[in-house]
């Protein structure tokens, strides 16, 4: 389980991984002297919680200054479970390819690209860029708006070509060789992402971070 720690605002905090829910006093602490309300989005996929478990998930939550307590899942007995106990609760739908085919797709400054993008290979867009598919090592994407992938990251990105601070890279699986947004460069991870989400990468305070990009349906 994953709990990501916003202000109010949308300034990125902190992600938690929660193996055990006996462990969260510990790591909650480091928030319960923040006097400025707090937003917390509980990320649960491919798991299993129960309802008494988000009972005392909540109620842990509720001892520090969380304003806002949302709960993302791809099971459906969860969000159930979180909307029985009055929490703001979304189905994450798994398969939202169809979406991004759509994405802008009437704009000419947009790019669809199906397939992989192969090493050596060089996409650029005056738009949006959505790829459905990878790109591999020694490929690279670059887009002056959003960069959307579909598959794998493993190559290089630049997003906000031309100075877009509030451009964003996203993929299903982000383990990019170098990432760019902007003038902002971050050197790709030396781990393996261990998530089952889509990630996105933006720009917070001059430094490139990334958290789970949320496709939302209601359920």
């Amino acid at each position: 389980m994953k709990i990501v720690i916003n202000q109010l605002n949308g300034r990125y905090l902190d992600t938690i991984s929660l193996e055990n829910l006996d462990n969260i006093n510990e790591s909650l602490k480091k928030f319960s002297s923040m006097n400025e309300p707090l937003e917390a989005k509980i990320f649960a996929i491919n798991e299993s919680i129960s309802a008494h478990q988000l009972l005392k998930l909540k109620n842990n939550f509720d001892k520090i200054n969380i304003s806002s307590l949302k709960i993302y899942s791809n099971k459906r007995d969860i969000v159930l479970a979180g909307k029985s106990l009055k929490l703001d609760s979304t189905f994450i739908k798994e398969e939202v390819k169809n979406k991004l085919l759509l994405m802008n797709s009437k704009k000419g400054e947009d790019i669809l690209h199906q397939g992989t993008v192969r090493s050596g290979d060089r996409i650029s867009s005056n738009g949006n860029l959505c790829i459905i598919g990878d790109v591999n090592p020694g490929a690279i994407v670059s887009s002056k708006k959003n960069i959307y992938v579909w598959g794998k990251l493993l190559g290089i990105a630049f997003a906000g070509k031309g100075g877009n601070n509030y451009a964003s890279i996203a993929s299903l699986y982000l383990n990019p060789l170098q990432l760019r947004i902007a003038d902002v460069i971050a050197i790709g991870p030396k781990d393996k992402p261990k998530n089952h989400y889509p990630e996105i990468a933006v720009i917070n305070n001059q430094t490139i971070i990334i958290k789970p990009y949320i496709i939302e349906t209601k359920i």
